[in-house]
C-alpha cells in the first residue's frame, strides 16, 4: 500500500465485482454506479481521496479493486522449490515483453513475484505509461475521466528497462533477438509476444481520413473523440454494433447526442452472444432512444472541405451526420512476426494451454510465450477449440500463467484453464458473461426476465453448461461459473425463486462460423492454479 501523502492509483476488476457498492459508499467522489449494477469509478483519484479509497477496497466484499498495484502477492502462497531447469534462469535469465500494457504489465509483475532478479525489457510502441483500456469507451467518452488518467498501477520496485515510442518490427530466433524499429536488436532468453490489436480502420482510406471519421482503442483515440463529442449536438453514426459500438452508442445518449448504428448482422452483440440475447440488447438500445439499424450496411462516408457530412446506406437512405465511429473489430497485432517462423497470422498468435507459442510446424517453443488479445489458446473445456479472447480478464489470467511457466520446470508448469470472462456497462445496465456464449445450442432464462433487462442467460450445448450471461445480476456469476467447470446438466436441474413460470430452451441462434464440433466432456478440478486440471469425463445427456 502506498505510504501516507502519497497518490493513489486505481484498478477495478469488474468481472469480480458483483454491484453491492460499497465503495459507492466510501468513496462517492471517486466511485458512482449507474442504473442498479453499471459500477463507473475515477482510475487516477486526487491526493485527498486517498483515505477513502483505501477504505472502499478493505471493504468491497469481492475484494476487487486494487490500489497501487496490478495484484497482491499472497503471503499465505509458498513459492515453489528450486528446480534444475527452472531455478538457474530465475537468477540469471533475461526477459524481454513486446507489448507494454495489462498483459505485458501483469506479466512483469508476476515474474519479479515468483523470484524472477534477471533482466526484463518492456518493449512498446506508445509513448506514455501502460494503461487501462476499458475506462476509454466509457468514463473518458462521458468527460469523467481524462484520457490521460488511466494509468495502470505499477510497483516501484519492479526494475524492469522501459522502451517507449519503439515498435518491434521483427524477431531472429535463431539469435534470440526482437529488432526494433529504431535499428536496436533486443536480445532475450524467453519473450512474451503481448502486441495486443488495434482498431480496425474504415476500409476506404479516403473517406477515413475525413475530419470527423474516428476508430476506438487507444488513449489518444478516446481523447479525440471526447473531444469531439463535446463540440457538437449533430447526429453521430456508430458503424457496428459490437461491445465498443454498443458503448459508444450509450455514452452518446448519455450526452444527449443523438445516434444511428448501423449493424449488417440481425442484431447488436450477435457475434458474442447469440440471436436471443442479441435481441435483448437491440430493445435496451432502442428503449434508449438509439437509431438502430439492423442488417444495414454503411455504403459510403462522404465529406465536404475535408469534413464529414453525411452517410449513405445499403438500404438507400442517406444520413447528415458530423461523426462516425467505425467499431469493426480489431485487427491482431502480429505483422512483425512475419518470417520468424512462428504460427501467427490474422488468427492470432497459436499456443498451448500453457502460453507456449507454436512454430509453423506446430512444435511448441519452450522459449516464446503469448498473452492477451494476440494470443491464442486451446481450452479444454470448449472440445480443445483454439479461441482468441480480447477481454480484461483473459489478459490478466494468461500473463499469469505465462510468467509462471517461464520460469518454472517442465512439472510445475500451470495450464491456462481459467475461464473467459468479460464485462460490458451500456445504457445503465451491467453485462458480465462467463464461458463461450457462442460455444452453445440452445440457451434459456433461469432468473428474472429478459423484458425488464435483468436476467440470468444459461448457455448449453449437447446437454451441459457451457456459459451464462447476466444483465444486472452479477452476483449470480461465481454460481454459474462453478457450473460450467463441472459440466453441469443443461437445462440447469433447479428452479429460482424469482420465476413464476417454467421456462424452457430455445435455440441459440450462434452464427454458424462459430457453432461447436463434437468431442469428449471436460470438467476442471482444483481452485488454486498450482492444482487445477482438466479430466475427461463420461457424461450421458
Amino acid at each position: 500500500m502506498p505510504g501516507k501523502g502519497e497518490s493513489v492509483r486505481v484498478v477495478v476488476d469488474l468481472t469480480r465485482c458483483q454491484g453491492y457498492g460499497q465503495c459507492v459508499f466510501m468513496a462517492p467522489e471517486v466511485f458512482s454506479m449507474s442504473g442498479r449494477e453499471a459500477l463507473a469509478y475515477d482510475p487516477d483519484p486526487p491526493d485527498a481521496q486517498r483515505e477513502h479509497v483505501l477504505r472502499a477496497a478493505a471493504a468491497c466484499p469481492v475484494q476487487a479493486l486494487h490500489v497501487d498495484r496490478v495484484s497482491a502477492p499472497d503471503p499465505d502462497r509458498v513459492p515453489d522449490p528450486p528446480s534444475p531447469d527452472g531455478d538457474g534462469f530465475r537468477r540469471t535469465g533475461r526477459v524481454v515483453i513486446v507489448g507494454a500494457s495489462l498483459a505485458g504489465m501483469r506479466a512483469a509483475t508476476v515474474l519479479r513475484r515468483e523470484g524472477f532478479a534477471g533482466p526484463i525489457i518492456l518493449v512498446g510502441d506508445e509513448r506514455g505509461e501502460p494503461y487501462d483500456r476499458p475506462p476509454l469507451s466509457k468514463q473518458v467518452l462521458t468527460g469523467q475521466v481524462r484520457a490521460h488518467n488511466t494509468a495502470l498501477p505499477r510497483l516501484p520496485d519492479l526494475d524492469a528497462e522501459w522502451v517507449r515510442g519503439t515498435a518491434a518490427t521483427g524477431l531472429d530466433l535463431g539469435r534470440r533477438c526482437v529488432r526494433l524499429a529504431n535499428g536496436r536488436d533486443v536480445e532475450f532468453d524467453r519473450l512474451l509476444i503481448a502486441t495486443g490489436t488495434r482498431a480496425r480502420p474504415w476500409p476506404d482510406a479516403a473517406e477515413a481520413a475525413l475530419d470527423g471519421v474516428f476508430t476506438l482503442r487507444t488513449a489518444e483515440d478516446a481523447f479525440r473523440l471526447r473531444r469531439r463529442l463535446g463540440e457538437g449536438t449533430g447526429r453521430v453514426l456508430v458503424i457496428g454494433a459490437g461491445f465498443t459500438g454498443s458503448e459508444i452508442a450509450s455514452v452518446c445518449r448519455e450526452l444527449g447526442r443523438p445516434v444511428t448504428v448501423a449493424e449488417r448482422g440481425p442484431a447488436p452483440l450477435v457475434g458474442a452472444l447469440g440471436g436471443v440475447i442479441g435481441a435483448v440488447a437491440a430493445d435496451l438500445q432502442r428503449t434508449h432512444g438509439v437509431d438502430l439499424r439492423c442488417g444495414v450496411s454503411v455504403t459510403a462516408l462522404e465529406g465536404e472541405a475535408g469534413r464529414l457530412c453525411r452517410a449513405r446506406l445499403s438500404d438507400g437512405d442517406t444520413l447528415p451526420v458530423e461523426v462516425a465511429v467505425a467499431a469493426l473489430g480489431a485487427v491482431r497485432n502480429v505483422e512483425w512476426l512475419e518470417g520468424s517462423g512462428l504460427a501467427a497470422g490474422p488468427w492470432g498468435v497459436a499456443c498451448d494451454a500453457g502460453c507456449r507459442v507454436f512454430d509453423i510446424n506446430g512444435l511448441v517453443t519452450d522459449d516464446v510465450f503469448a498473452a492477451g488479445d494476440v494470443a491464442r489458446l486451446p481450452h479444454p473445456l470448449y472440445e480443445y477449440q483454439f479461441l482468441t479472447l480480447e477481454h480484461w480478464g483473459s489478459a490478466v489470467a494468461q500473463a499469469e500463467v505465462a510468467a509462471h511457466n517461464m520460469v518454472s520446470g517442465q512439472a510445475r508448469r500451470w495450464p491456462h484453464l481459467a475461464l473467459p470472462v468479460f464485462w460490458s456497462s451500456q445504457f445503465g445496465v451491467d453485462i458480465k458473461s462467463v464461458g463461450v456464449p457462442t460455444f452453445a445450442d440452445e440457451v434459456m432464462i433461469t432468473q428474472g426476465t429478459a423484458k425488464e433487462h435483468r436476467f440470468v442467460a444459461v448457455y448449453g450445448y449437447r446437454g451441459r453448461i457451457t456459459a451464462a450471461v447476466t444483465f444486472d445480476q452479477g452476483m449470480w456469476l461465481e454460481f454459474y461459473q462453478g457450473l460450467i467447470e463441472q459440466a453441469a446438466p443443461f437445462p440447469p436441474r433447479f428452479r429460482t425463486v424469482d420465476r413464476s413460470g417454467a421456462a424452457h430452451p430455445v435455440p441459440a441462434e450462434v452464427p454458424d462460423r462459430v457453432l461447436a464440433s463434437h468431442g469428449a466432456t471436460v470438467v476442471v478440478t482444483g481452485h488454486d492454479p498450482a492444482e487445477r486440471r482438466a479430466w475427461l469425463v463420461h457424461r450421458s445427456r
